[in-house]
């Protein structure tokens, strides 16, 4: 049976996870999950209470499923970073692009050198250290991305929405098979953006800065099953 991992996402910006170009990959932030998830395995992203906006405004989303990709391929980040300059360039960061799907692109460090340079993008150095410490990308072409549009859990799957800080797994256990029968269940094909990314990383000049900071401090704290709601 396959595992599934919850975590409770604050900073919805496109970048983690990053569900564009055919392929959701979650390759920054996370780094506990990225080193031990399997292919088969689900990873679910949970909105915040606080989830938040561009502007610096908060809302509500505690309870609703946010993305949920089903692991297809993993590979470690020096992989990643040969296979998006090779076949899919658009997940490299293009930081001067009028598009901004080009803009979060989350394949930051280039690995072509001895030691991996971080390319401008949504992450500053003070993430590298944790981003790397993840040592894998995860990959999925069966996945859902729902954003700014994200749908709430059934009642009896509620629990897996994770607290703020770290991840579920085995907590997770008596809902696997469950939670799989109803996110495939809910009439979308894989591969489906119902919505957008909740938080616009350039509604202001500040909010790149702050998501990345908030990261960093949420991923040093990415800890297996902590129990609570977000």
């Amino acid at each position: 049976m396959p595992d599934l991992y919850s975590y409770c996402i604050p900073y919805d910006d496109g970048a983690a996870p990053n569900p564009y170009w055919g392929v959701c990959t979650l390759v920054i932030c996370k780094p506990a999950i990225r080193r031990s998830a399997r292919v088969g395995d689900w990873i679910v992203g949970t909105g915040s209470k606080h989830a938040r906006l561009g502007n610096g405004t908060t809302q509500d989303m505690s309870g609703r499923v946010v993305y949920a990709m089903k692991v297809t391929e993993k590979m470690t980040m020096a992989e990643y970073d040969s296979f998006t300059r090779t076949k899919l360039r658009q997940k490299v960061p293009a930081w001067s692009s009028q598009d901004r799907r080009r803009r979060v692109g989350d394949s930051i460090y280039d690995y072509s050198t001895n030691l991996p340079t971080q390319r401008r993008g949504v992450h500053k150095p003070a993430n590298a250290e944790t981003d790397r410490r993840g040592k894998y990308a995860l990959l999925s072409t069966h996945f859902y991305y729902f954003g700014d549009k994200a749908i709430p859990l059934k009642s009896t799957l509620r629990d897996v929405a994770q607290n703020r800080q770290g991840h579920r797994r085995k907590l997770n256990e008596p809902y696997v098979e469950s939670f799989i029968k109803w996110i495939e269940g809910r009439g979308y094909e894989p591969g489906t953006l119902v919505g957008k990314p909740l938080c616009d990383l350039f509604a202001s000049k500040s909010a790149c800065g702050w998501c990345a900071a908030g990261r960093a401090e949420d991923d040093e704290a990415d800890v297996e099953d902590l129990a609570g709601r977000c």
